[in-house]
């Protein structure tokens, strides 16, 4: 189930940027594309850009970037933002630019559903596990402090918290007792409250709490940056034997001046190529084929994987757990 020795480091998550590592400028071209995604997957698009950069659709566009928590980067697109193409942590942060007019209806016709990647839920502990975490009903341990970002703004913990929820309520069937769990947890457990997963693994790395619930793709791309950093900061990472698939999907804002290169770039996130650079960072590929070539890159056995749809979907998962009156949203407001 788990993986040692790998390590978290601090790494900048919001803002704009036209480069890569490296140095290499990425905002020259006829056209000029503005990417506004979640915090996690810069490290990805690092690689995809260029990649898509030196393809015949590509090879004259321009991008900019901007990384931060999902839900504020998803606000900030509805306030009209200069935004060409998004990526968010979650399905409802688009519904919220549809909404707004911003994004077309039928935005998850690409396959997929318009989702290129994704990950899993994880526990990531400090090295060794010292409070021998690997589950769930773990984090209820007396004296475990955990750190997952704030619902309220970022999509990755919502994520966080639909794994437990899911798994503890048996797919929602028996709420009272995920409840129960996730009451106790927000009150007696969850330490700090970040904006963004980024910055929840900012602060778990300056050695705030005993376990960062996270994507699996957070700590194996953090542990390749810094694999020599001080042996204090190297952690193991678990994966629950009942988890989440975590999605996430990207649309083209119906306003960009360049939407058939805004089109082109969603639709390379899909090829086989882009598929392989995806999980050689650490994200899963959804395509079945490159999914089985790379199988070793994600090591671990996982025996039910969750998803939303088995919850009703976003619409109804969202208003049910993430609502004024939701399961989870009462569950924090016992902290």
């Amino acid at each position: 189930m788990g993986l040692s020795g790998l390590v978290l480091t601090a790494a900048g998550c919001a803002g704009g940027s036209t480069d890569v590592p490296g140095g290499d400028d990425i905002s020259s071209g006829r056209w000029h594309l503005n990417l506004v995604a979640y915090a996690t997957p810069k490290p990805g698009f690092n690689a995809i850009i260029p990649a898509f950069r030196a393809t015949e659709q590509g090879k004259d566009v321009g991008f900019s970037q901007s990384y931060g928590a999902s839900g504020d980067q998803s606000r900030k697109v509805a306030r009209r933002v200069p935004a060409d193409v998004v990526n968010f942590s979650v399905e409802p942060d688009v519904a919220r630019l549809v909404k707004a007019g911003l994004v077309d209806k039928d935005w998850q016709r690409r396959a997929h559903q318009s989702v290129p990647f994704g990950s899993v839920v994880a526990l990531v502990v400090r090295k060794g596990n010292p409070k021998g975490v690997r589950d769930w009903l773990d984090l209820l341990k007396p004296g475990v402090e955990v750190i997952t970002p704030q619902p309220a703004s970022s999509g990755s913990a919502k994520w966080n918290l639909l794994a437990p929820y899911a798994a503890l309520s048996d797919g929602g069937k028996n709420k009272a007792e995920a409840a129960a769990y996730l009451r106790q947890l927000a009150k007696d457990h969850i330490v700090v409250n970040p904006k963004s997963g980024r910055e929840a693994t900012t602060t778990f790395q300056a050695g705030q709490g005993d376990v960062l619930i996270s994507y699996e793709n957070e700590a194996i791309l953090l542990a390749r940056q810094n694999a020599q950093a001080d042996s204090s900061r190297q952690v193991e990472y678990h994966i629950p034997p009942s988890t989440f698939k975590i999605e996430n999907p990207v649309a083209v804002v119906n306003s960009s001046k360049a939407k058939k290169q805004a089109n082109d770039f969603l639709d390379y996130l899909f090829t086989g190529e882009a598929q392989r650079i995806w999980a050689k960072q650490g994200f899963r590929p959804v395509d079945p084929a490159v999914a089985g070539e790379t199988a070793d890159l994600f090591p671990g056995r996982v025996d039910k994987l969750w998803t939303v749809d088995e919850l009703g979907g976003w619409p109804r998962a969202d208003q049910e757990l993430f609502g004024p009156k939701g399961l989870i949203t009462k569950a924090y407001q016992t902290r």
